[in-house]
């Protein structure tokens, strides 16, 4: 970089580059060299979507392009921190920041800069230009099998917390694909699915018992492969056995699935909110780690998870028995472990978080909260966990929906009377792209 020329800071995501982009580049080097601080993937995460591309791919691509002097990171997405370090002459940035969202931001650059003396250039947002819509034609596109395969391990590391939601059909998992709302520390969303062996059999009319075999979850899963791109978590239920497991294991692995996760109980399988009302017999642990092992051992990549689940509060045993559980299957290769209980209080998750985290500092630990519901992801986070799964809801929330309509139609012999209880038909031939 030129010691006579000034320093222009660009703070950008990289993750799509189109005309605007390039022309801010342009103005930059009308007034020095532009010093590029690129937004790493947790400085995005925290507030969007993860973007399509890794830091590492979008740092090449931007200190590739013409005028760009110098590409660093941009750890947080506030401006300031980097501005204090580098201590550009001037930094440039479209108008379009001069209302809404980043208002806010604006202001406080303004302030820093006036404080280290420099200025603030703001160039005319370019028209024509919407990046909401070029991501929105990105995810039409859809993605690959490896790049859907990775993102839940490039999320962890972005994300101190992530929150997963159960998809058990290509409509539901449209939902939680493309719902965002807007907070205060940016927009909220989901960052992955649930792939549910109890939403899978019920939805096929079927009880959970693994009735339903991994081919024909598969035709499922296919499903919403097809028409998302967020990481899929797999409830794997029992693994089955071990020599069958390692074919599960590649199998979700070579179509895209981040991370499956396997309980260790064996037997017919009862399910886990049933507690010791039924029998709930657990694997013994030599057992379980052999077939975590033998998982490990099956996959082709460093990217695939496998996440053990711990059944000794579902089938009656205390916390000690889970961490005894825990440090095994660790030592066996699983890359995160999930505890599940039925209890409202949820003191004993509590507990076991404590102790868990107490020896495991960064071993992904998975809550399910589906009994104990009154915490906030914020203190399921302060317990220690680092993804929380919502298991069922789409399903259950669908049934009653679907009832109210049904006997709306049979109380008054017609349905315009459900009309108010239904999705337009417009609205429905426009849900699907390319319905139109």
């Amino acid at each position: 970089m030129s010691e006579k020329r000034k320093i222009v800071y660009l703070g950008m995501r990289g993750d799509i580059i189109h005309p605007g982009i390039i022309n801010i580049i342009r103005e930059g080097e009308k007034h020095g060299d532009v010093l590029v601080g690129l937004l790493t993937d947790a400085a995005i995460a925290a507030h969007k979507r993860l973007p399509f591309l890794s830091y590492e791919q979008r740092r090449q691509i931007i200190e590739r392009i013409k005028g760009v002097a110098r590409v660093v990171p941009q750890k947080e997405w506030s401006y300031v921190p980097n501005l204090r370090e580098y201590k550009p002459d001037a930094i440039i940035h479209g108008d379009d920041w001069k209302s809404g969202p980043e208002q806010k931001m604006r202001e406080e650059v303004f302030a820093v800069m006036k404080e280290l003396g420099g200025e603030v250039i703001e160039v005319p947002y370019t028209r024509g230009v919407d990046s909401s819509s070029l991501n929105e034609a990105m995810r039409s596109i859809g993605t690959t099998p490896d790049i859907r395969l990775k993102a839940l391990r490039r999320l962890l590391d972005a994300k101190p917390f992530l929150r997963i939601m159960e998809a058990h059909s290509g409509l539901s998992a449209l939902i939680v694909e493309r719902l965002e709302i807007a907070k205060e520390d940016g927009m909220r969303g989901f960052d992955g699915m649930w792939s549910s062996s109890l939403t899978d059999s019920t939805s096929k009319g079927k009880p959970d018992i693994e009735a339903v075999d991994l081919t024909t979850r598969l035709q499922g899963l296919t499903d919403i492969l097809e028409c998302t791109t967020k990481p899929i978590i797999f409830d794997g239920d029992t693994g089955g056995k071990r020599e069958h497991f390692v074919f599960t294991v590649r199998t979700l692995e070579r179509n895209g699935v981040s991370a499956v996760i396997i309980e260790d109980k064996i037997g017919l399988k009862k399910n886990s909110l049933f507690g010791t009302e039924v029998t709930q017999e657990l694997c013994p642990i030599p057992e379980f780690c052999e077939k975590i092992n033998a998982g490990k051992h099956a996959q082709v990549t460093n990217d695939f998870m496998i996440i053990a689940r711990l059944e000794s509060l579902i089938a009656g045993f205390p916390v000690s028995d889970a961490m005894e559980r825990a440090r095994a299957y660790v030592a066996a290769g699983a890359d995160g472990v999930m505890i599940h209980s039925k209890e409202t209080s949820g003191e004993d998750i509590r507990a076991f978080c404590g102790q868990f985290r107490r020896e495991y500092e960064h071993v992904p630990l998975v809550l399910v909260p589906t009994t104990y519901n009154r915490y906030t992801e914020q203190e399921l986070a302060g317990w220690g966990a680092n993804i929380v799964i919502y298991a069922n809801h789409m399903l259950r929330a669908s049934y009653p929906a679907m009832m109210q309509v049904a006997e709306t139609i049979l109380t008054n012999g017609r349905s315009l009377e459900a009309d108010r209880l239904c999705m337009p038909i417009k609205q429905i031939l426009e849900l699907i792209p390319g319905g139109k």
